[in-house]
């Protein structure tokens, strides 16, 4: 059983992963998906009614509720992440034209984040 401290603390901590999320929401280059899912671990040993509250989420729910289960997204998921990782780091590259060096990092990172995201188990919509 976690102390009282420890509680809050992970409590703490799943709002603030909440709060990243929301900000994903509106700032292209920040992801939402990995913020909601961390808090939902979080949640899950701190707090079972915020947990709930993730998992009923109408928009997040099921995408949590899926991951959760069986680790595991759709390919729906995976194209609409793909996209908006292309959308935003392109964006992102022709604003940092004076620089190479952030372009190329910028290319290396979604990359990366495309070989992650395509590399999880696929599951059904």
């Amino acid at each position: 059983m976690l102390q009282p401290l420890q509680k809050k603390v992970l409590i703490l901590l799943g709002w603030f992963f909440i709060l990243l999320s929301v900000i994903g929401i509106l700032v292209p280059i920040l992801p939402t998906t990995p913020f909601l899912i961390l808090a939902l671990a979080l949640f899950a040993n701190s707090s079972p009614k915020f947990h709930q509250m993730l998992l009923n989420n109408r928009r997040f729910g099921p995408v949590l509720r899926q991951w959760e289960e069986n680790k595991t997204v759709t390919r729906h998921i995976k194209i609409r992440a793909t996209l908006l990782i292309l959308v935003s780091f392109s964006l992102s590259i022709f604003l940092v034209q004076q620089s190479l060096i952030l372009q190329t990092m910028l290319v290396i990172i979604a990359s990366i984040l495309l070989v992650y995201i395509w590399r999880l188990k696929e599951g059904k919509s």
